[in-house]
């Protein structure tokens, strides 16, 4: 049996636009429906959702063979928590809050086996198909996507070391918490936001990594995409199951 191919990492290779959704109903099912609608990414929340490890598992499972290619976000940039949904499958992370090039490198070696990384070795798992992949733990990081996210000023002071890190893939800025951290919170539309948006683009572009980001709002999203933005999540799960339901009794009532 052959090691997974990792479509998302590829396509950022490619210089290929992926839009994706936002997933934090914590439901295998929805994320089942969701995963042919022919979003390139989902993003599996466990940071700012009650999801853990058995549900994650159980929506990995729902995406096999999906056209959409999970990705997870870990509740935090630590070791364990990485190994865990490394071991049941997940090949691309989404790791919050990175500050600076040591964290962006303390990222990188959760994923990589020694003598390159710290990653536990266990023999037989189900990102290894319960040792099926003969090759595995020698291939495994070429197949593993680190995506880090900068959410404050702090961060986007270091962005050019952060994004110059070897091992990380892609940079995601954070538009909430850097809103907040500005001064601006619940307004990331704010002009000074706004402007830390576009100059986090354009060093990590320039730094030749791929920059992500959350984009809600219809407009926001095609901006971010013709600013050049490579992966833009364009909406979540909660929001669509709300404005849905509120539309429907809207029509009727």
């Amino acid at each position: 049996m052959d090691l997974p191919r990792n479509s998302f990492k590829q396509a950022l290779r490619d210089n290929r636009p992926q839009i994706g959704l936002w997933n934090s109903l914590c439901s295998a099912t929805a994320v089942e429906i969701l995963a042919d609608v022919g979003y390139d990414w989902l993003l599996l929340d466990t940071e700012h959702s009650p999801n853990e490890l058995p549900d994650v598992l159980a929506q990995l499972r729902a995406m096999r063979g999906a056209s959409s290619h999970p990705v997870v976000r870990p509740a935090w940039n630590d070791a364990v928590l990485i190994k865990r949904l490394l071991d049941i499958g997940a090949q691309t992370l989404l790791i919050p809050f990175v500050q600076n090039a040591e964290e962006a490198r303390r990222a990188v070696a959760a994923v990589r086996y020694p003598p390159h990384g710290i990653r536990g070795v266990s023999v037989s798992h189900r990102a290894n198909r319960y040792g099926r992949i003969a090759d595995y733990h020698a291939r495994a990081g070429d197949e593993l996507c680190v995506l880090v996210q900068v959410e404050t000023r702090q961060a986007l002071d270091n962005l050019d070391g952060i994004a110059a890190t070897d091992g990380v893939d892609g940079i995601f800025v954070g538009p909430s918490d850097l809103a907040a951290d500005l001064g601006h919170l619940g307004n990331p539309g704010h002009a000074e936001v706004q402007q830390a948006i576009a100059e986090a683009c354009d060093a990590t572009r320039a730094a030749g990594k791929p920059c992500g980001i959350l984009a809600p709002v219809v407009s926001d999203a095609r901006r971010y995409l013709e600013m050049g933005f490579g992966f833009v999540a364009v909406g979540s799960d909660i929001a669509l199951l709300r404005r849905g339901a509120e539309a429907l009794l809207t029509e009727v009532g």
